[in-house]
């Protein structure tokens, strides 16, 4: 699995690590990632691998819930 965001593309950054000393070793920064079911505009339903963001700002629809009769 790709550790990338299906909707924006958001991926690993690199950066350091930074000692008290302040020695530096370099490091990622992955985003956070959640694999939701999804609904597509045509309103297909699939799975995406999707960062915190697009979840909480709406970039992505869920399915509604089955209800039992």
């Amino acid at each position: 699995m790709a550790k990338m965001c299906d909707k924006c593309g958001k991926k690993p950054q690199s950066g350091n690590n930074v000692s008290h000393a302040n020695n530096k070793s370099k490091r990622r920064f992955k985003p956070n990632l959640f694999s939701v079911r999804a609904q597509l505009p045509s309103g297909e339903v699939t799975t995406l691998t999707v960062c915190s963001r697009c979840l909480r700002s709406g970039e992505v629809v869920k399915p509604k819930a089955k209800t039992a009769i």
